[in-house]
């Protein structure tokens, strides 16, 4: 019989309990449990099945699932008798960090302190033991929603001690989705507390924690070392490029196509499956597929964003958008589908993202909207190269939807590309200047006074503008250079038939004798003409007459076009 495949479910007992499809990742618990790390920390990026994994860990291991061997029969773990000794042998405190998404500290805070209440509150049985002290129970009550600080940096390392006396045994601690209030903290503008609180926090429970027995974390990313793990030299960090657990999290290409067949998908269905979704890899281990979007297909069906539309990508659009040109050429070879080379720190470092270019790579990998090639690493190099390129079709189609969404507020981009491709300089004049006013600061850092932006930070910007709209009927080919001169864009048609498009870009410059837009623009043109850049369209066939030729002049946010 077919297993109903249900959406969303992140509960191991309930999956189980209603049969519902599941794909097998217990031997995971064999291999955290052979490698015998006191702490450790796992990264991968969202909805690849860390909550799943860390409530299946918490079924097997806390004594409040004893005897539930139901849970486990007929799953890899179950194979060994050794494990089936261990089920149900632990206390466990397990808790996620995955709803701390307020917008201020106070309120961050609040919801951290409410977790750790919850627990309290489910071992409330302990106040009644004897072999608790009056001093023990007092700290127990002070554990509340409104407690202090250092109250609640020891409630975790409290908690253990008490479970230890009670049972004689170590408890475990899995802490799902870390850095969620980490992440929610920079974008809010309250690092710098959290960090403090988090900080004081893990410390205590996971470092100067004599009755912890192990502890595993997981994330999204490797928040630095120096932010909040500077005192916990006993952890064990497991990223995206690591080989341990490379198989535990994420769906193999051989079980995917398993619960195809299974389901009745047929061949060509898996082809489509690949291309979509395939493309992650952890460690050494490829063809990896995102599980969201393959449940969501298996469920419907159909091939769609699931996983890129899951979840809000506005920290990466932003970082995208904002970022110096030298970032969006980058980000413009991505799109043309090559690979970019750039040294990578896995450690994220969140109050750089905004002025290390690199940071931002990094990232985009720890979030799996980029994947890692192949690494270049040696004994001189400071830092590992990485090869890293989009992750696959679907990511692609999510990057594609994010630069058209910048230019959404302007709403004459297409009017203005409609413009250019039919010769109309005069409607081309009227729309850009709309879409500068309008989108210009979208691309700036706001940290400059006016009258001093950056133009290239809009003009890539335009250009991945240009690169997303009309992908399906033209090349759009581009030097690229930085700084204040030229960046010369070719928009070569897929079909001869159609216009092609040259386009030179220039600042006003007044040191060499440009006074007005006018001759800036005429400069531009110029130089189309005397450097030959439709020597590659004619050699093409594409003939003179159906070249458009675009002299681009701009001064702070206004724009003069000249058709050449």
């Amino acid at each position: 019989m077919k297993r109903a495949v249900a959406i969303g479910i992140q509960d191991f007992e309930k999956i189980r309990e209603r049969n519902a499809f599941y794909i097998d990742k217990t031997d995971f618990i064999r291999q955290w449990w052979e490698g015998l790390d006191d702490v450790t920390l796992i990264t991968r990026p969202r909805r690849f099945g860390k909550t799943l994994n860390m409530s299946m860990l918490n079924c097997f291991f806390s004594n409040r699932y004893e005897n539930r061997t139901d849970l486990f029969e007929g799953l890899n773990i179950w194979k060994n008798e050794k494990f089936r000794n261990l089920q149900g042998k632990f206390p466990v405190i397990f808790l996620s960090f995955a709803g701390v998404k307020p917008n201020s500290m106070t309120a961050a805070r609040q919801a951290i302190n409410h977790l750790l209440t919850m627990l309290y509150n489910s071992r409330w049985n302990l106040l009644q033991d004897g072999r608790f002290t009056e001093a023990d129970r007092a700290f127990f009550h002070r554990v509340t929603t409104e407690m202090d600080d250092a109250t609640a940096s020891m409630s975790l390392n409290m908690l253990c001690d008490w479970l230890y006396r009670y049972y004689g045994v170590k408890p475990l601690i899995f802490l799902d989705e870390y850095d969620t209030p980490l992440q929610e903290a920079w974008l809010n503008g309250y690092w710098d507390e959290m960090v403090a609180y988090i900080r004081n926090l893990f410390n205590n429970t996971f470092k100067t924690n004599p009755a912890l027995g192990r502890a595993i974390m997981t994330g999204i990313t490797r928040v630095s070392k120096e932010s909040i793990f500077s005192d916990l030299n006993n952890l064990t960090v497991v990223t995206t490029t690591s080989d341990k657990y490379a198989d535990c999290f994420g769906f193999k290409e051989a079980e995917v196509f398993c619960a195809m067949e299974e389901l009745g998908f047929s061949t060509e269905d898996k082809e489509h499956v690949k291309y979509w979704y395939d493309g992650f890899r952890f460690g050494d281990v490829t063809d990896i597929y995102n599980p969201w979007s393959v449940t969501c297909f298996l469920e419907s069906g159909k091939l769609d964003t699931y996983w890129a539309n899951s979840s809000g990508n506005g920290l990466i659009s932003a970082l995208l958008q904002k970022g110096n040109p030298q970032v969006k050429m980058r980000f413009e070879t991505l799109l043309q589908g090559r690979t970019l080379e750039v040294p990578i720190d896995e450690q994220i470092v969140f109050n750089t993202l905004e002025r290390r270019e690199n940071a931002i790579w990094s990232l985009m990998l720890a979030t799996g909207y980029l994947k890692a090639e192949h690494v270049l690493r040696g004994p001189r190099m400071t830092r590992p190269i990485y090869c890293l390129s989009i992750t696959n079709f679907e990511t692609k189609i999510m990057f594609e939807d994010m630069v058209h969404a910048w230019f959404e507020e302007g709403e004459y981009f297409g009017d203005f590309v409609k413009a250019m491709l039919r010769g109309n300089e005069y409607e081309m004049n009227v729309y850009m200047n709309r879409v500068a006013l309008r989108v210009f600061s979208n691309f700036d850092t706001g940290t400059k006074p006016a009258g001093t932006q950056e133009p290239e930070r809009f003009y890539h910007g335009f250009v991945l503008g240009l690169m997303v709209d009309r992908a399906e009927d033209y090349l759009l080919r581009s030097n690229r250079e930085s700084g204040f001169g030229r960046y010369d864009v070719v928009m070569e048609p897929k079909d001869p038939k159609n216009p092609a498009v040259i386009m030179e870009f220039k600042v006003l410059d007044a040191e060499h004798e440009e006074k007005t837009l006018e001759d800036t623009a005429a400069n531009a043109l110029k130089q189309i003409e005397e450097k030959h850049y439709d020597a590659d369209l004619l050699a093409r066939g594409i003939p003179t007459e159906n070249i458009r030729k675009y002299g681009f002049a701009f001064q702070g946010k206004t724009c003069l076009i000249r058709k050449g």
